[in-house]
C-alpha cells in the first residue's frame, strides 16, 4: 500500500510523523513517503524513507523575530497561531502544490495538525486519510477546554465553546485560501466558512490519531469511535548511532545532571537565557546538559564551566534516562519523552498547547509548578530544579509512569488503525 505521511511544523512535529512512517515501512507491507519541510530531509533520508519536499523551511519560520518575541512574551496562543499563518501565507500556493505532488499517488494519507491540504487531496482522490494530532484540541468535548484556551471554572459549556471557537478560528485563517485552491485545482465545491469540514470525509467520521497516552489525558466519554488515543510515537535511534564521547565522559564524571533545552522555541536573546540557566544550575547545586536546539539557548560568547555541557542536539530517548530531571518548553513530544524516561520534568511553557502539558505534568505529581516563559527567573528555575531532583515522592511517581509509558506501543496501535481502513473502532 502506498502511504503518504504529511508533516508540517517544527522538528518535534515532523519527528513524530517520521516515527510513524518508519514503523509503517518496517512492516514490509507499505511504500511510505514522508512529505515535510525541506530542511528536515536528512531526518527522513537517514531512516531510509522516500522524501517529498514541501518548499518551506520550518527552522527559518519559527526563528523569525516576531514569532520568537510572541512565544517569549506569552502572547495569546490563538493570536500566535494567526501570526504563523500570516508568515507562511506568501508560500501557501507552493506548499499546496507540493502537498498535492506528495499525495497524488497515495492509497492512504496521514497528515499533521496543520497539514490541512492533505484532507482535500484525500477528498479528491477518494482515499482514506487520518489526522495525527499531538494535543486534544480538535475534537469537541465537554470534559476540558481546547488546550490553547485557559482553563476557567465555567463548566462544561465553556469547555465545549472553546473547541467550537478553535474550529472557527482555524477555518477563518485557512478556509478562504483552501476553498479557492480546491475549486481551482480539484473542481470541488467550496466549503462555507462557518462550517467545520474536518469532522467527516467520504460520508464517514474522519479518523483522528491522538499521539499521546490515555494515561496522561484520560479519554473523554463524549468522544466517538473514530477518535483513537494511540499512545506516544517515539523515534528510536539508528542502530549505528553513538553518543559523543565527551558527553559520555561528562555523564560518567559525576552525579546525573539536569537536562535543559527548549527545542524549536527560539528566543530573541538566547545568550541571556543561557546565562539565566547557568546561574540557576549553580544556585541549585546541579550539573547540567544544555541543548541549544533552534535558538532557545546559545553556545557562544559564554564562560565554560566544568559542571555544564553544551551541544546542539541529542536524542531524547538516549539522554533523558541518564539525567536527574528534564527542563523543557512543554511540547507534546518532549513531554512524552520525559514521561517515558521516568524522571521528573520542569516545564517552561512558551505558547500553543505547552501550558496544557505543563499543567498535566504538575497535576500528575511528576513535576513542580510550571514556570511560564515570561516569568522565568534564576530563583524560580533553581527552586524547581531542586524540588525535581530532591522530591522522592515525585521521583517515584515519575518512575512508575515511565514504566507504563514504555509498555505502550503507540506506533503499533496507529498502524492497526490505518491498516483497518475507514472502519470505526477504538
Amino acid at each position: 500500500m502506498h502511504i503518504t505521511v504529511l508533516a508540517i511544523g517544527t522538528r518535534g512535529d515532523v519527528q513524530r510523523l517520521l516515527a510513524l512512517a518508519v514503523g509503517l515501512r518496517r512492516t514490509g507491507q507499505h511504500q511510505v513517503c514522508l512529505a515535510a519541510p525541506d530542511d528536515l530531509e536528512p531526518l527522513a533520508r537517514e531512516q531510509g524513507l522516500d522524501f517529498s519536499p514541501l518548499g518551506m523551511d520550518a527552522r527559518r519560520l519559527l526563528g523569525m523575530g516576531d514569532l520568537a518575541a510572541g512565544m517569549e512574551s506569552g502572547r495569546n496562543s490563538i493570536l500566535w497561531v494567526g501570526q504563523i499563518m500570516r508568515q507562511i501565507r506568501p508560500t501557501l500556493e507552493q506548499l499546496m502544490q507540493n502537498t498535492w505532488l506528495a499525495c497524488r499517488g497515495a492509497e492512504r494519507i496521514v497528515f499533521s495538525t496543520m497539514g490541512l491540504g492533505a484532507y482535500h487531496c484525500a477528498e479528491k482522490l477518494g482515499v482514506p486519510c487520518y489526522w495525527a494530532i499531538p494535543f486534544p484540541g480538535l475534537t469537541r468535548t465537554r470534559a476540558f477546554p481546547n488546550p490553547v484556551f485557559p482553563p476557567l471554572p465555567l463548566g462544561r459549556a465553556y469547555n465545549l465553546w472553546t473547541h467550537r471557537l478553535g474550529e472557527q478560528v482555524l477555518q477563518q485563517l485557512t478556509g478562504r485560501f483552501l476553498n479557492r485552491w480546491r475549486q481551482e485545482r480539484f473542481h470541488l465545491p467550496a466549503i462555507p466558512l462557518g462550517t467545520w469540514p474536518y469532522g467527516q470525509l467520504h460520508g464517514q467520521p474522519l479518523p483522528v490519531l491522538y499521539t499521546f497516552s490515555p494515561l496522561v489525558v484520560p479519554r473523554p466519554p463524549d468522544w466517538g469511535e473514530h477518535v483513537h488515543m494511540t499512545g506516544y510515537w517515539f523515534l528510536d535511534d539508528p542502530p549505528d548511532w553513538q553518543p559523543p564521547a565527551r558527553l559520555v565522559e561528562f555523564l560518567d564524571a559525576g552525579r546525573p545532571p539536569v537536562y535543559v533545552g527548549f527545542g524549536s522555541m527560539a528566543h530573541r536573546n538566547p545568550q541571556q537565557t543561557t546565562q539565566l540557566v547557568q546561574k540557576a544550575l549553580e544556585r541549585s547545586g546541579q550539573r547540567g546538559v544544555l541543548v541549544t536546539g533552534w535558538g532557545g539557548l546559545a553556545d557562544a560568547g559564554l564562560p565554560r564551566t566544568a559542571d555544564v555541557f553544551m551541544l546542539d542536539s541529542i536524542p531524547h530517548a538516549w539522554l533523558f534516562p541518564r539525567v536527574a530531571a528534564v527542563v523543557h518548553h512543554g511540547g507534546s513530544g518532549t513531554t512524552g519523552a520525559g514521561l517515558r524516561a521516568g524522571v521528573p520534568s520542569v516545564l517552561v511553557p512558551h505558547a500553543g498547547d505547552q501550558p496544557f502539558w505543563a499543567r498535566r505534568v504538575a497535576d500528575m505529581g511528576i513535576g513542580p509548578r510550571p514556570i511560564p516563559r515570561r516569568h522565568l527567573t534564576v530563583e524560580r528555575l533553581a527552586a524547581a530544579m531542586t524540588r525535581a531532583v530532591m522530591d522522592e515522592g515525585m521521583r517515584a511517581r515519575a518512575a512508575a509512569i515511565g514504566q507504563t509509558i514504555r509498555a505502550e506501543n503507540g506506533i503499533g496501535r496507529a498502524i492497526e488503525v490505518i491498516e483497518r481502513g475507514m472502519a470505526p473502532g477504538s
